[in-house]
């Protein structure tokens, strides 16, 4: 993960560009940012190259928490430091948690309707849409990857199979899988 902001790709311009921005990814963000914040701050903003984007998304979703939440404090600190974290974290949390609290009420009331359940089913397919149309966007950074495209394929493919196919738990196939393609990366390093 690079901690210096390269120099050849813009930047935020204040805290308050920050806030904003984070705001408005968090604003965006129903039943899953990935391809939001992908789209937003690497191909949009270009405050990250795909690669910088692949490398910090992969520490943001090994740390505890959510994984947006965890990426925008390391872009925030990365361009301003604590208050750049702490400004990053509000933006992406005030409206969207006013928001949540507000729809909580909503739903209360109207959650005995059949279509307020067809509504909900409809917007898990599309994120999960999303989430398919950004992994094959970001695959073609596996060309530079140590281990190769075809090997890094194959590993996310056995990842899938493991997880969704034969329903392991998520943990033990990140232990596994990760620590093998961890050592087999190193090995290419050296």
């Amino acid at each position: 993960m690079s901690t210096e902001p390269a120099s050849s790709h813009p930047r935020p311009e204040s805290l308050a560009d920050l806030f904003l921005s984070f705001t408005l990814l968090a604003l965006q963000g129903f039943g899953g940012v990935l391809a939001i914040v992908q789209s937003e701050l690497v191909e949009r903003k270009r405050w990250l190259t795909k690669e910088e984007f692949i490398e910090d998304w992969a520490v943001a979703q090994i740390m505890p928490g959510p994984n947006v939440v965890n990426l925008s404090m390391m872009i925030g600190n990365r361009y301003f430091g604590l208050k750049g974290a702490v400004v990053a974290l509000a933006g992406m949390l005030t409206i969207p948690l006013l928001i949540v609290l507000l729809l909580a009420l909503i739903y209360a009331h109207f959650s005995h309707y059949p279509a307020v359940a067809g509504a909900l089913r409809g917007m898990s397919s599309v994120s999960a849409g999303l989430i398919v149309a950004t992994g094959l966007k970001l695959s073609t950074a596996l060309k530079t990857h140590p281990v190769g495209q075809r090997t890094a394929l194959a590993f996310s493919a056995l990842c899938f199979v493991c997880v969704a196919l034969l329903r392991l738990p998520l943990v033990y196939v990140l232990l596994g899988l990760g620590s093998v393609v961890c050592v087999l990366t190193y090995q290419k390093l050296r």
